[in-house]
């Protein structure tokens, strides 16, 4: 694995750590619950895709695409 994909799993990482805290505090979700949403969401699949540029934003930015896919899934 070349360093820039490294480092690109590295922000990908982070960010889903960050998108699970937030889904646990927010949703009072447990951390696997939380791990489970995030893994298996849209946004998640945006965030492995390079061509999207998410994994370069801000978790605050990637949690609204994530919110609004939830907010999606409920209705």
């Amino acid at each position: 694995m070349s360093i820039q994909e490294q480092d690109k799993q590295f922000m990908i990482e982070c960010l889903t750590k960050d998108l699970v805290m937030m889904l646990m505090e927010d949703y009072g979700y447990s951390m696997e619950k939380a791990l489970s949403i995030v893994y298996n969401s849209h946004t998640y699949e945006k965030l492995e895709d390079e061509k999207t540029g998410l994994y370069y934003q801000s978790a605050e930015y990637a949690y609204d695409f994530l919110s609004q896919e939830l907010n999606q899934c409920v209705k």
